[in-house]
C-alpha cells in the first residue's frame, strides 16, 4: 500500500531500503471517512499528508457561510498549507475527505527530523514546493484568462475517472459559477 509513495518519491529522487524504512517511521497512516476532515479553517495545520486512496477538496468558507473551492486532490497527491504547517499560522483553508480515503502524513517535528536523516528528500520538498508554485500558477492564470466552459473541459480531460465523484455543488464552486450555468455546460456535452 505504501509503494505509492515510494514510486512518487522515487520519480524525482532514487531511495534506498533503509531511506524508505526511516521515511516509513515517520510517517503515520490515517483512514478518514467520507466528509471527515484532515485540516479546519483558521486552526494550525498539523500534518503534510499524502493521498494513497480517496479524493479531497480544499476549500475556503467565506463569512456568508459559502464555500470557494480551490483545488482538488487525488490518488498520488500531496496535501498541505505550507504557511500553517511550517509557520503555525492559522489554515486559510480547510481540507475535507470527498470519500473515504487513506492517506499517509508526517507532522513537522518528523518532516524535521526526516530531512535530517535522509538530506536528500530536501530536493524533493523543493520540487513539490515548486510544483505546487506551477499549478496555483496555472489555476489562477485559468479564472482570469479561461471561461468556465474551458475549465470545465479541461478539469475533465484532466482526471476523466474522478470528475463523475466530484458532484455539482463542489463543481461549480470550483468552476466560479452556478449551479443552474453547470448544467448548462454539460448538457453541451451531451
Amino acid at each position: 500500500m505504501y509503494e505509492l509513495l515510494r514510486k512518487n518519491i522515487e520519480r524525482k529522487i532514487p531511495l534506498t531500503n533503509n531511506e524508505w524504512k526511516t521515511i516509513i517511521e515517520k510517517t503515520e497512516f490515517i483512514k478518514l471517512k467520507k466528509n471527515q476532515f484532515l485540516q479546519i479553517q483558521d486552526s494550525n495545520s498539523k500534518y503534510e499528508g499524502f493521498i494513497l486512496k480517496g479524493s479531497f477538496k480544499i476549500y475556503m468558507l467565506k463569512e456568508d457561510g459559502t464555500e470557494s473551492v480551490l483545488f482538488f486532490a487525488f490518488e498520488n497527491d500531496w496535501l498541505s498549507d505550507i504557511e500553517s504547517f511550517y509557520y503555525q499560522k492559522p489554515a486559510k483553508y480547510n481540507i475535507k475527505a470527498l470519500e473515504d480515503s487513506d492517506i499517509l502524513v508526517i507532522n513537522k517535528v518528523n518532516k524535521i527530523l526526516l530531512f535530517e536523516q535522509v538530506p536528500k528528500l530536501i530536493q524533493f520538498h523543493t520540487l513539490m514546493v515548486e510544483r505546487t508554485n506551477i499549478v496555483m500558477q496555472e489555476r489562477l492564470l485559468d479564472v482570469l484568462n479561461k471561461t468556465s466552459k474551458q475549465r470545465y473541459v479541461e478539469f475533465v480531460k484532466k482526471y476523466p475517472q474522478k470528475s463523475h465523484k466530484i458532484n455539482n455543488k463542489n463543481l461549480s464552486s470550483y468552476l466560479g459559477v452556478s449551479h443552474e450555468f453547470l448544467s448548462k455546460i454539460k448538457k453541451s456535452f451531451i
